[in-house]
């Protein structure tokens, strides 16, 4: 399949006598003509970084999009710009197929392609572009024919991934029948399963899939759509505790009396599930994870990647953050364990997303994270969503992000002063007055484990 789009550039560089790149509608490069002559400004870096790096980025990509390339169906001309790095102009002719646009032609010109007629509002085009355009159609009837193999496969995996326990080797058969007989894959060593969060699943089906070594399938899903009512809940269902309107002063131990009738009201919580992408993906024959961590990062850089809305609550009027962890990251992703049995990848789907979760809570994790390095999220992601602890309702005010930031960072440090005052930049005496202020708010004792533990873990279950 490859080689038929290198052949159909091929056809539109010798017809318009210029180099002719073809990349996706995500602006991965899927193919390009060989560049004649000995003028190296003709190379200029935009062509030449997509080339090697194989896409082009993101600031690259807007800067083309400004022109309207996405919305054309007809030829455009891309004027130079040096400070750009767009050292000649560019002649874009958009493939699209059945007024879906699957991709863009690019010609570069060096002069040459500048009285070049492109036709449109009535005028006619050149013949050479005609025919460009009449291969640019081809291209982009082969790259649907990718998008509906692929959303064929997408829709297997999504089958198996909602499905309940009964149903899932029914799912399972269906979609190793599907890798067959649309890959030519016969499932046999370990897969695994990339989940991206959050995912703008608005064409998640109607695009085609990157081409990426070890790349199966991918399909996009909410968060909770996970078998058997896994997941968060919908954003009406889940409720966190108001503040309690009296003080409680240190010797109250309300970590261990809240939990009875006659607690504070509740208010929602602003956690509702967002779309989640799902890839397959073949790992090597050694079980090595690199081929997901390629996937994941590649995947990260597609806009659909963090498009989700910000969820609510995320600042207060006067700016402040809630629950004093950062914000989450635009786009994270998590890649559970590997297994040779179809059936078993919802709980690889559940290892996956869990992953991606905690690494959108906890930034050092990094953006791609693997289930098996999140640590005590492993737990926390596997509990069922609650209401947080109602000591620790005044510590998660706006009004006290600081204070939390300094608990949390305390517990980190195992307690150790010194280094958690150095981690924070402050002096010690500080951060024994703001450890008090903790103890005050939340009623709990830093110098008892239970209440340590019971800090910690409320501290960490905030950021999901």
């Amino acid at each position: 399949m490859r080689g038929d789009y290198q052949q159909l550039v091929d056809e539109i560089s010798a017809a318009l006598g210029a180099p002719a790149t073809l990349e996706d509608r995500d602006f991965g490069l899927i193919a390009f003509g060989a560049h004649e002559g000995d003028d190296d400004e003709v190379m200029d870096p935009v062509r030449t970084r997509s080339i090697l790096q194989r896409r082009s980025s993101a600031a690259v990509r807007a800067w083309f999009e400004a022109f309207g390339i996405a919305r054309a169906k007809t030829p455009l001309r891309i004027p130079p710009d040096p400070a750009a790095g767009v050292f000649r102009g560019r002649i874009c002719l958009p493939v699209r197929h059945r007024g879906i646009v699957h991709g863009y032609v690019w010609l570069l010109d060096d002069g040459h392609l500048t009285d070049l007629a492109l036709g449109g509002h009535g005028a006619p085009a050149d013949p050479r572009i005609a025919q460009a355009m009449e291969t640019a159609a081809r291209i982009g009837a082969l790259l649907a024919g990718e998008a509906r193999a692929g959303s064929e496969l997408g829709d297997r995996l999504r089958e198996l991934l909602v499905s309940e326990t009964s149903g899932r080797p029914a799912a399972a058969a269906a979609l190793r029948d599907a890798l067959r007989d649309t890959l030519r894959f016969t499932p046999g060593g370990p897969l695994t399963l990339v989940a991206v969060l959050p995912w703008d699943a608005a064409d998640a089906d109607t695009a085609p899939l990157p081409s990426l070594p070890g790349l199966l399938a991918a399909c996009a899903l909410p968060e909770g759509a996970l078998p058997e009512g896994g997941g968060l809940p919908d954003a009406a269902t889940a409720q966190a505790p108001e503040a309690p309107a009296t003080d409680t002063g240190p010797h109250h131990r309300t970590g261990r009396t809240a939990r009875t009738e006659g607690s504070a009201p509740a208010r929602p919580r602003t956690t509702a599930a967002v779309p989640a992408l799902a890839a397959l993906v073949r790992l090597r024959s050694t079980g090595s994870l690199t081929p997901a961590h390629t996937v994941a990062e590649h995947l990260l850089r597609s806009p659909r990647a963090g498009a989700a809305p910000a969820a609510e609550g995320q600042a207060s009027r006067s700016g402040s953050r809630t629950a004093g962890p950062p914000p989450p990251r635009p786009g994270t992703a998590g890649i559970g364990t590997g297994t040779s049995e179809l059936a078993d990848l919802t709980v690889t789907w559940q290892e996956a997303l869990d992953a991606a979760r905690a690494a959108r809570a906890e930034p050092r994790l990094g953006p791609v994270t693997q289930w098996d390095t999140i640590g005590a999220y492993r737990l926390l992601t596997a509990l069922p969503a609650a209401a947080p602890d109602p000591a620790l309702g005044p510590l998660l005010a706006p009004a006290h992000t600081e204070l939390a930031r300094t608990a949390e960072t305390f517990l980190d440090c195992a307690g150790q002063a010194s280094r958690t005052a150095q981690l924070l930049g402050i002096h010690r005496q500080t951060l024994y007055y703001r450890l008090g202020r903790v103890e005050k708010l939340t009623g709990l004792h830093l110098d008892d484990g239970e209440d340590r533990l019971l800090l910690h873990m409320a501290l960490k279950a905030a950021r999901l």
